[in-house]
């Protein structure tokens, strides 16, 4: 079997963080590869998963043991062992990040602006709210005015109504014209969101993953647990790209946007190491009735659509 070696150095990056994200990584993996196979894994075949990341028993205990206390997880202890699953709440934080993470592109703008003027608010309230609606890709315009051009009318009334401030903001919506994706737009759109910035961070995700894309043009003979590692790695540095970014409509941005060139790296890759990766977590996790279920059929819509192979297929 031959391993990846462009694997070590993704590795490498992950161990320099300090301190070292084991939460965040951990729900990445539930996110990734448990939930879409039931949901629920025995702690000592996750322990296992992680050691060659660099995650001790000890910093998983510690942080399963945060993500419980957080409302993350709840366990089930059947005879000496435990088994760990994603609380309702917890379940629906994934979903809603992780339908960004594995959709396909966003639907076609018409052009309309959800605009909000906050100028009654605090600047504490301002924060707040802004970290609520930056879900639905607001972004601040003015001081005193937010806007998105892709916002959910509901969702943002919830935000308001759930920080007590509904009565305290002006809601517009604007019509569709053209000239609202002009050059003027655009320009205060840059400067608004950062795309600078986050261009910039979606090119670091480029350098990093675009190695391993080239080494995985043989696709025969991969080491599976290699692939498994690679895939995790892989999605939790692109969740956390993808939870930072508006995702505006493509009218708003620059036409080399690297977001782009990065959502298609980490589709290619993704889609070329899954039937190792799932081959491995198929073999390694345990829930108390023995192996995880195979995967839901919703899993194999990730990425405009994911294929499955059989161990033998594989193996020739």
């Amino acid at each position: 079997m031959k391993s990846l070696n462009t694997l070590d150095a993704v590795i490498k990056r992950f161990q320099n963080q300090t301190p070292i994200r084991a939460t965040s990584l951990v729900i990445t993996i539930y996110g990734d590869a448990i939930e879409p196979h039931g949901g629920t894994v025995w702690l000592g075949s996750l322990i296992k998963l992680l050691e060659p990341i660099g995650i001790n028993e000890r910093l998983m205990r510690t942080t399963i043991f945060r993500l419980t206390q957080d409302g993350w997880l709840m366990s089930d202890k059947v005879g000496r062992r435990s088994y760990y699953s994603l609380t309702g709440p917890g379940r629906r934080k994934f979903e809603q990040a992780f339908r960004r993470v594995y959709s396909a592109k966003s639907a076609a703008w018409d052009g309309s602006w959800s605009l909000i003027l906050i100028q009654q608010l605090s600047p504490e309230q301002r924060k707040q709210l802004l970290d609520e609606l930056e879900w639905q890709g607001f972004g601040v315009l003015s001081p005193g005015l937010l806007g998105s051009p892709r916002a959910n009318p509901a969702e943002v009334n919830s935000a308001l109504s759930s920080l007590g401030v509904s009565d305290r903001v002006v809601l517009f919506n604007t019509s569709a014209r053209e000239e609202l994706a002009g050059k003027p737009i655009r320009m205060l759109v840059r400067d608004s969101w950062g795309l600078p910035d986050m261009g910039a961070r979606y090119q670091d995700f480029i350098d990093l993953f675009r190695p391993m894309w080239q080494e995985l043009n043989d696709n025969k003979g991969r080491d599976q647990q290699a692939c498994f590692l690679a895939r995790i790695l892989l999605i939790h540095e692109y969740r956390k790209l993808v939870l930072r970014d508006p995702l505006l409509p493509e009218e708003l941005l620059p036409g080399d946007w690297e977001g782009r060139a990065a959502r298609q790296l980490c589709r290619n890759i993704y889609r070329s190491l899954t039937p190792y990766a799932e081959q491995w977590i198929a073999e390694q996790l345990e829930t108390a009735e023995g192996p995880l279920p195979a995967a839901s059929a919703t899993f194999y819509r990730r990425f405009d659509g994911l294929e499955k192979y059989s161990a033998q297929e594989l193996a020739d």
